[in-house]
């Protein structure tokens, strides 16, 4: 099974004020900049352990701004070319639909009982005009059946927790509380996972 070199996005100005992003279209803060290069340093020396050349990996990130601004700067870190990467819808991230742009304080001010009824089932609840992560898992899965080579993955938190539950690293309802964090290399391999920072 390919091995994935997993990044989520760098920090947004969305993250900074705890907005739920989902499919919106946000960029990289300054912070979000400098943890894209750093994870492009933790690739460095990751795959030189490997003794094989960078350009031998597969490269390849969401459409979304976010993710794809992260893949730029990790790319060039490396040394390669920065635009030099493939992009899959199937890599974005979870649609929060009517929910996105809003904090959860917000929703719960709107609904008092919709946050309550999302934690008690987080894998299977689907926000209005959103996925669950079940959706998102299912999308996953078919993009890695995709895949031929070890990959250098830029995507987003829910993709993680998505392939955290189609590896079985963890049971679903868990694996869709997983913490996800920026400036960070997950690899998974084997049906583990490993974190570098």
């Amino acid at each position: 099974m390919p091995v994935l070199y997993f990044m989520r996005h760098g920090e947004t100005d969305f993250n900074v004020e705890q907005r739920l992003q989902g499919q919106y279209e946000t960029s990289l803060n300054a912070r979000g900049r400098v943890q894209a290069r750093q994870c492009g340093d933790l690739l460095r020396e990751l795959l030189g352990r490997e003794g094989r050349p960078t350009a031998d990996y597969g490269y390849v990130s969401s459409p979304l701004a976010r993710a794809r601004e992260t893949m730029q700067l990790v790319r060039s870190s490396l040394g390669l070319d920065p635009a030099g990467f493939d992009l899959d819808d199937r890599l974005k991230e979870i649609s929060y639909g009517q929910w996105e742009g809003s904090t959860l304080p917000e929703i719960e001010a709107r609904d008092p009982h919709v946050l309550a009824r999302r934690e008690g089932d987080k894998w299977g609840f689907a926000p209005p005009g959103g996925e669950s992560y079940r959706d998102v898992a299912s999308r996953v899965a078919s993009w890695y059946a995709t895949v031929a080579r070890d990959t250098v993955v830029a995507a987003h938190g829910g993709v993680a927790r998505a392939l955290i539950a189609n590896f079985c690293i963890l049971p679903r309802e868990e694996a869709a509380h997983a913490e996800i964090v920026h400036g960070v290399v997950y690899i998974f391999a084997g049906g583990t996972m490993t974190r570098h920072a």
